[in-house]
């Protein structure tokens, strides 16, 4: 029997712990096709997020002219808006009633604001506002988010815990792929694309991945309905709770542990995550119109490059969560957490812009310009059909700094990836570990909106600084919160540990 318990540590990643005592019994079988449910829930969840991601400028400026790339750092904001307003609510939800009824309904909520995304086109003035709207539908229902962290930190045991958030980490990456990778695909449609004139429905490369995700939302909808069960296990693997939800006063066979949780341990590490969240929601929200001003992409061309980008740092991540699992159990969950960090500091820092060669300037913003005297009506004339290219004029910015070559680009794309994939898996874990065995729903929930709301106010600060002051602001200030980051983790380090190794220290 200890030899069993000992083979725990290598299991491998994508293989279900099969060595506790139940692995034979039914409650196991169940236990896990319930959590394989929750990994296909947060796949979904990352693919209706990024599966418009990156034609999400370009539909922008297709739809409303008027619109800018500030306003971009709003819409993408309002998905992030939606979810952080409703994670502690369904997170409290589900630690009253089953987890199916949340699940149902935030699910049913997403894919009604993806049909929303799609027909954003139909009305005839401020369509920009409607896909804002349209975006923090879709958010609000991604706030299921925190119900399936919850279930799973609760259906699985310690041992289990780690590979269980990196495996589902995986899946959220594999959404991640997925989703660019579809919308690339999908954008031989062309910007036209067909019309199904019995619905009403532009069917283009923009809407095309909004109705694919609200298919994907109605499979996921059956799955959850069909298969979840309700299951909670203590440390060890062993079942402890049998509820009945009908019931007036609830079977409850748990004892919940009197011990209290460390409450600075849990507001560090929702800090952590809202630093992790923001950097990363900057990097996705700037990674489009960055590339189309500094390599002069079309549309068309910046997503399909950044979708292709996109995917291999997804395929990426997923390396990088088979590493950590073994990382993780050599070091320590809190030393990958430190060299994460300072893998994306490297990162951003590599972004910054150096050196001579400076962006090509848009020549449709030259027009009212004094420059206008050395460029012929003619050329004007037979360009006017052309996509402008390059970096708008109006961002003055450009006219002074370098552009950053095509290899800086992909490299800082490269650690970004590599670092987020790192401190987000060991993020979930930490905190699971540091909550314990009580209900986890409303302190998910809590952590789930720290990253929304890092998701809300990232897009918005970095569309600003950004076309304001440009890259080597934007860049610098991020490098400077990674910083600050690893300063507060490394001030709180001995504090971020598991609920019963705490316990066990305040015993001896």
């Amino acid at each position: 029997m200890s030899r069993l318990i000992d083979s725990d540590e290598d299991t491998p990643l994508l293989r279900d712990d099969a060595n506790s005592d139940d692995s034979q019994d039914g409650d196991y079988k169940s236990r896990w096709r319930s959590i394989r449910v929750m990994y296909f829930t947060m796949f979904l969840s990352s693919v209706g997020f990024t599966i418009v991601i990156t034609s999400l400028w370009p539909y922008l400026q297709k739809m409303d002219g008027s619109a800018t790339a500030s306003f971009l750092g709003w819409v993408v904001a309002a998905y992030s808006l939606g979810q952080m307003v409703a994670s502690p609510l369904f997170g409290l939800w589900s630690n009253h009633r089953p987890r199916r009824e949340p699940l149902v309904c935030s699910i049913f909520i997403n894919l009604l604001g993806n049909i929303y995304y799609a027909y954003a086109n139909l009305p005839t003035a401020n369509n920009k506002f409607h896909i804002l709207l349209a975006r923090a539908f879709v958010g609000f229902g991604a706030g299921n988010v925190a119900v399936v962290r919850s279930y799973v930190a609760g259906a699985t045991s310690l041992k289990e815990r780690t590979s269980a958030m990196a495996m589902m980490s995986a899946c959220q990456a594999l959404g991640f792929i997925l989703g660019p990778a579809l919308q690339a695909c999908l954008s031989f449609l062309g910007e036209h694309g067909v019309t199904v004139k019995f619905i009403d429905l532009q069917l283009n490369m923009y809407t095309a991945p909004a109705i694919l995700a609200a298919a994907f939302g109605l499979i996921n909808i059956l799955l959850v309905l069909l298969v979840l069960r309700e299951h909670r296990v203590d440390e060890h693997g062993r079942h402890i709770r049998a509820i009945n939800y009908n019931s007036e006063d609830g079977e409850d066979i748990c004892e919940e542990p009197e011990e209290t949780i460390d409450q600075v341990a849990v507001l560090t590490s929702n800090v952590l995550f809202f630093m992790v969240m923001f950097i990363f929601a900057i990097f996705e929200t700037i990674t489009t119109p960055f590339s189309m001003d500094m390599f002069s992409w079309t549309r068309k061309e910046a997503v399909v490059y950044n979708g292709i980008i996109m995917c291999c740092i997804g395929f990426e991540s997923i390396i990088v969560f088979l590493v950590v699992k073994v990382a993780s159990q050599r070091v320590g969950d809190r030393p990958v957490f430190l060299v994460g960090l300072a893998i994306i500091f490297c990162g951003f820092f590599t972004l910054l812009p150096w050196g001579n060669h400076y962006p090509k300037i848009q020549w449709a913003d030259l027009k009212n310009n004094s420059l206008v005297s050395q460029i012929s009506e003619a050329t004007l004339a037979s360009n006017s059909s052309l996509e402008p290219t390059g970096c708008p004029y109006q961002q003055t910015w450009c006219q002074y700094t370098p552009a950053i070559h095509i290899a800086q680009y992909i490299s800082a794309d490269v650690l970004i990836g590599m670092g987020y994939a790192a401190c987000n898996v060991m993020s979930y874990t930490l905190y699971s570990k540091i909550l314990g065995p009580k209900p986890q729903g409303v302190y998910m929930g809590w952590l789930t909106a720290s990253g929304s709301g890092a998701r809300t106010l990232g897009p918005i600060f970095v569309s600003q600084v950004y076309t304001i002051l440009g890259p080597r602001w934007a860049f610098s200030l991020i490098c400077g919160m990674v910083t600050g980051a690893i300063v507060l983790l490394s001030s709180v380090y001995h504090r971020l540990i598991a609920f019963s190794a705490r316990h066990r220290q305040t015993v001896e």
